[in-house]
């Protein structure tokens, strides 16, 4: 069943998995929204402001030239008026309609914000295409690259798009003004757009001497302390919140309740990054982009804060620490982390051009900034963004633990990464559903493995594509049979209420986790998602015979059917002939193959590109989808015997 957000059956769902003080703060925010509809106050009066902020003298020399390069042929294409989003292009950059999507023609409405109905694509538009150009993350790249090259048409350009959306979005007027994390990101980009700009004739000016500025960061900084993501919510929002305000009051403190904001900022960073991070260090959403869209906001803001002279807690650095050994230790060989749970290329900051690698770059700051460890992974290309972070952020070298030897299992996230020879890496999953109460950002997808060969996909997680709008391919891209695990009876493991909200959580354990013999590295794990019944499956990886083998079980009620799926990576081409799938591919102009023996007692069939319904899919990124083989095995669960699929790597 399809459910879409915003009818009463969602709100009530939604209601159910909120704890009393939640929707006692909900209750609060709802009357705080209605008196803020006619009693607006102005800015208080600023005199004297000055950016204090800058980037140390040197930073930008530091500046690798490839990068330098690359940030600005971005800037000279985004000069051009041209930029893509989510696989859509728009050609208005020169002069933005902030209010327009150019994926469905829609305008959003205007009117009061919290009235604007942004989960409504009819209505609205793609709420995502709207949002992401006011991010102001490309403003960044044209900052930084005034601040490379000093040439002032980039920094005209950015005072011309900053004064035209202050103008054309006046505070708690239409669709920028709805939600928290667009309010922090924003916030972040500004600050990092002044510092940039710090050269600049026009740029105190554009900021600090500006009135209608100061009444926009105001009133940003205002609706953060108003407004904050709380309870089952306070996911990744919340610190993008809390960084962004804590960012703004460090560098924007100019305003009699800065000191306020930035401590009671700081105070919800450090216990958010706490809450939403493992002790291992991932993050605790096990969504991979939301892994380094956190570990970039923390980043960010502690910059700010040592820029600044603002003492941050020592668990701040730390989580920050153990997020970024958890990053290096989850990697390919080619530095691609694991592609799990929900997707939507959200970046906390951008300060780099097209063909920088994120995770790269992740992993150079976390080098710049708490140092390597020997297990690490060579790090190779460059970015504009360490070099500048390195330059605001102290080294502080702490007398903490961290692993003498690359971890392969993290027991509180239930991931384990399996590697062999010739760059064979094999991710398994039996860790929680989700984070908290909604675990919005998960999916159905416990015991689910993900294969790679060299970097390559060979049995892929196919991704997220969307969230609002297209609800059956939300569905798909989340559900059980979306991912390389196994469905019965047509439903999936985990009980959905609505795009972003889980109402009922399949419980996983780890039960091997063996990753010490260097001949074979085992796992198994079990789950309860079907009522009656376990799924129990085992991953056995042979290097020796460069072989992966996948038993599955059902225990528990017989009669059940069975579909098995395992999704190929887009480069992959399949011959399938009854059970048997040949694997072909290309890596960097050699030819690769395996062969994939699936069981016998299943009927296979492959899907490619099906839309009714979808089937056969994999999203590179958001908003972009390409067809890709899925093979498919159905048959009923009706005895002890397992159903045994064996991957051969060749040559």
């Amino acid at each position: 069943m399809t459910v879409v957000a915003g009818g009463p059956g969602w709100y009530l769902r939604r209601l159910s998995r909120m704890a009393p003080a939640e929707v006692g703060g909900r209750v609060a925010d709802a009357v705080r929204r209605r008196r803020w509809r006619s009693a607006r106050p102005h800015c208080p009066s600023v005199t004297g402001a000055r950016f204090t902020a800058v980037l140390p003298a040197g930073a930008l020399a530091a500046v690798p030239p490839d990068a330098a390069k690359r940030i600005v042929a971005e800037a000279d294409r985004l000069m051009e008026g041209r930029v893509e989003f989510f696989g859509v292009v728009r050609d208005d950059l020169a002069d933005p309609d902030w209010w327009s999507d150019p994926k469905t023609g829609r305008r959003a409405p205007s009117g009061y914000a919290f009235d604007v109905p942004y989960r409504d694509e009819d209505a609205v538009g793609d709420i995502k295409q709207i949002w992401e150009l006011s991010r102001h993350q490309y403003l960044t790249v044209l900052a930084a690259a005034y601040a490379l090259t000093g040439q002032e048409r980039y920094a005209a350009r950015v005072a011309a798009h900053l004064r035209s959306w202050w103008a054309a979005n006046p505070p708690l007027r239409g669709v920028h003004w709805i939600s928290g994390i667009e309010l922090g990101i924003r916030l972040l980009s500004w600050v990092w757009v002044r510092r940039l700009l710090d050269g600049w004739s026009g740029a105190a000016e554009l900021f600090e001497g500006n009135p209608v500025a100061l009444h926009q960061i105001w009133h940003h900084q205002r609706w953060l302390a108003a407004f904050p993501s709380r309870g089952s919510s306070a996911n990744n929002h919340v610190i993008a919140e809390a960084a962004g305000q804590f960012a703004a009051a460090c560098a924007f403190g100019w305003f009699p309740a800065s000191a306020r904001w930035r401590a009671d900022a700081l105070r919800s960073l450090e216990r958010h990054l706490r809450s939403n991070t493992f002790g291992s260090g991932l993050n605790r959403e096990l969504a991979t982009e939301y892994h380094g869209l956190v570990l970039e906001l923390g980043l960010a803001a502690v910059a700010e804060a040592d820029a600044a002279g603002v003492p941050v807690p020592a668990t701040v650095r730390l989580v920050l620490l153990r997020m970024t050994d958890a990053l290096a230790a989850v990697v390919d060989n080619r530095l691609r982390p694991p592609r799990q749970g929900d997707a939507d290329d959200g970046h906390g900051l951008v300060v780099d051009g097209a063909g920088t690698d994120r995770w790269a770059s992740l992993l150079a700051t976390g080098d710049a900034v708490f140092g390597r460890l020997a297990w690490w992974p060579t790090v190779t290309g460059t970015d504009v963004r360490t070099p500048l972070l390195a330059a605001l952020i102290t080294p502080e070298v702490r007398d903490v633990f961290r692993p003498a030897s690359r971890p392969a299992h993290f027991a509180d996230a239930g991931l384990t990464v399996l590697r062999g020879p010739a760059e064979i890496w094999c991710r398994c999953d039996g860790g929680p559903h989700g984070f908290l109460s909604i675990a919005a950002h998960a999916h159905a997808d416990a015991l689910s493995v993900e294969v790679r060969h060299d970097g390559v996909d060979v049995l892929a997680d196919p991704g997220t594509f969307c969230y609002h709008g297209q609800p059956e391919w939300r569905q798909y891209f989340r559900s059980t049979l979306g991912h390389n695990t196994l469905q019965l009876d047509g439903e999936d493991q985990s009980g959905s209420g609505g795009p972003f909200l889980w109402t009922r959580h399949a419980r996983s354990r780890v039960l091997v986790a063996d990753t010490s013999d260097g001949g074979v590295a085992r796992w198994c794990a079990e789950h309860d998602g079907y009522p009656g019944r376990v799924h129990r499956r085992r991953v056995e990886l042979a290097s020796a015979r460069r072989e992966l083998r996948v038993v599955d079980e059902v225990r528990g009620e017989r009669g059940a059917v069975v579909r098995l799926a395992f999704h190929l990576g887009p480069a992959i081409a399949a011959e399938l002939v009854d059970n048997r799938a040949v694997l072909t591919w290309t890596r960097d102009g050699e030819d690769r193959s395996a062969v994939l023996d699936l069981p016998g007692q299943l009927r296979w069939r492959a899907h490619r590109g099906e839309t009714a319904p979808p089937l056969g899919w994999y999203s590179a990124g958001f908003g972009r989808r390409e067809p890709a083989t899925t093979l498919v095995g159905t048959g009923f669960a009706d005895g002890a015997e397992g159903f045994t699929t064996v991957l051969r790597f060749r040559g």
